[in-house]
C-alpha cells in the first residue's frame, strides 16, 4: 500500500485512533490535515505528528466548523482523496438514566457530525477515492449501559448502505471499519484507578486473549482506504479480534 502525495482527512485526530490513524498515513507519505476540538491537544498532535501532517480546530456537531474545515482542505490542496471519518465519543449510561441531554450529545457527535463530514466532502471527492467511517463493534454487541452508543454506529451502518447507492457511478467507494476495545488513553481514562483490571477483562472476552492496540485499528484503515481494497465498498470490517462474533 501507498498514500504517497494522497490527501487524507482524519477527524478526531488528535488522539488515540484518529492519532494512530494520521501516524500511519503520514508515515506512507499521504499529506494528512487532521481535526479536534481541544486546539492545544491539536497543536501537540501536529507537532509530534511532523511536517506532513496540519491541524483545523473544528467541533463536528457544528455544520459551520465543518464547512470550514474543507474551505481550509480546497486552498491547501484542491482534494481529498481519503476521508477518515473518526471522530466520535461514547459513555455507559443504562436504560433508566438516559437523559435528553445524553441522547442529543451522542447522536450530534457521532451521527449528525459524521452525515455533514461525508456528505460536504464528496464535492472534492473524484473516482477512486475513498471514504472510511469508524464505527464499533456495538453495532451488533453493545454491552449493558451502551444502548444509545450502540444505536449511534448502527444508524451510521445502515446510513453507508444507502450512501453507497446514493453516489452509484462517482467512483467513490464508502466503508466502516469497527474496532471492539482498543487500548487508548480515553479507554484507561475511563477506568481510572482500576485500568489493569478493566483492561484484563475486555481481554478475557476477546478470542484472542487481548484488545487492540492502536496501530493496528490503523492499518485496517489504512487497507480498506487503499487500492488494494478497490472492489470493496459499503462493507463494515470488524477489526475487534473476533469479540462482535462471540
Amino acid at each position: 500500500m501507498s498514500f504517497n502525495q494522497k490527501i487524507v482527512v482524519i477527524t478526531g485526530g488528535s488522539s488515540g485512533i484518529g492519532y494512530a490513524t494520521a501516524q500511519e498515513f503520514a508515515s506512507q507519505g499521504a499529506r494528512v490535515v487532521i481535526t479536534g476540538r481541544d486546539r492545544a491537544k491539536l497543536d501537540k498532535a501536529v507537532e509530534t505528528l511532523g511536517e506532513n501532517v496540519t491541524g483545523v480546530q473544528a467541533d463536528l456537531s457544528i455544520v459551520g466548523d465543518i464547512d470550514g474545515i474543507y474551505d481550509i482542505v480546497k486552498t491547501a490542496h484542491g482534494r481529498i482523496d481519503l476521508l477518515v471519518a473518526n471522530a466520535g465519543a461514547g459513555e455507559i449510561v443504562p436504560l433508566a438514566a438516559i437523559t435528553e441531554e445524553h441522547f442529543d450529545r451522542a447522536f450530534d457527535g457521532n451521527v449528525k457530525g459524521v452525515v455533514f463530514t461525508v456528505q460536504k466532502a464528496l464535492p472534492l471527492m473524484e473516482e477512486g477515492s475513498s471514504v472510511v467511517i469508524i464505527g464499533s463493534s456495538s453495532t451488533i454487541t453493545p454491552g449493558a449501559g451502551l444502548s444509545v452508543y450502540g444505536g449511534t454506529k448502527a444508524a451510521l451502518r445502515a446510513m453507508v448502505r444507502s450512501w453507497i447507492l446514493d453516489i452509484t457511478g462517482s467512483g467513490i467507494r464508502i466503508n466502516m471499519l469497527s474496532p471492539g476495545p482498543v487500548d487508548t488513553r480515553s479507554l484507561r481514562a475511563f477506568f481510572g484507578d482500576a485500568a489493569e483490571a478493566g483492561l484484563a477483562y475486555l481481554a478475557d472476552l476477546s478470542p484472542l486473549g487481548r484488545i487492540a492496540q492502536p496501530e493496528e485499528i490503523a492499518r485496517a484503515v489504512a487497507f480498506l482506504g487503499s487500492d488494494a481494497a478497490s472492489f470493496i465498498n459499503g462493507a463494515e470490517l470488524f477489526a475487534d479480534g473476533g469479540i462482535a462474533q462471540i
